[in-house]
């Protein structure tokens, strides 16, 4: 599991690429390839991470500003409860599950975000579904001697119709489903509330 979170942190840093940079549709400039927007904005995202003219901090804060617009982090959050668990839920737990879910995502990433600086990534045509709504995009990463296969998962907003991302998967396993695997077993076991305790509680390192 310890290598899985290490790799989630990877995906992480790969799908800040997306940046709010280009993020009208309506601009004649804005890459509508999702390939495009992951490999563009790439050499952006490292080079905060490789400034060392910024203290961590800095550096967290400008990538938290990164992460944010390009993940569809409510649909993360219902995903990961899935059907049986979610409905469940009164307004009041799901927007607090939501937010303590997201802050968990964040706190992961901020870190272990200085571990990864010398990564090479190849990456491969995205598939879209025939609606062209959602697509899959493959990539390999390289560290050293090290290759990591991953697929983002991304779908298109039906209002701004822009490409975000809501699932990974790391050499074959989902995120999502590996967190919703986690989150059944305590609900098996106990209550929301007590998964909401669990949640507020500092991520395992």
């Amino acid at each position: 599991m310890k290598n899985l979170w290490g790799a989630l942190l990877v995906f992480l840093i790969v799908c800040q690429c997306v940046n709010a940079k280009n993020s009208d549709p309506n601009d004649p400039n804005y890459p509508r390839d999702p390939n495009e927007l992951l490999r563009t904005k790439w050499d952006a995202v490292f080079s905060v991470l490789r400034n060392k003219d910024i203290d961590q901090r800095e550096k967290e804060k400008k990538i938290n500003k990164i992460i944010t617009p390009i993940f569809d982090f409510p649909l993360m959050a219902k995903l990961t409860l899935g059907r049986k668990h979610w409905p469940t839920l009164t307004g009041e737990q799901q927007e607090k599950f939501t937010r303590l879910f997201v802050e968990r995502l964040k706190t992961s990433y901020r870190e272990k975000v200085s571990l990864y600086t010398d990564e090479r990534v190849q990456f491969k045509p995205a598939v879209e579904n025939k609606e062209q709504t959602v697509c899959f995009i493959p990539m390999e990463m390289v560290s050293k001697d090290k290759k990591i296969n991953i697929r983002h998962k991304l779908h298109k907003g039906k209002v701004d119709r822009r490409w975000k991302i809501y699932d990974v998967e790391i050499q074959g396993i989902s995120i999502l489903l590996t967190y919703r695997s986690q989150f059944d077993d305590i609900l098996q076991k106990g209550t929301i509330e007590d998964l909401l305790v669990r949640l507020e509680d500092p991520p395992a390192q």
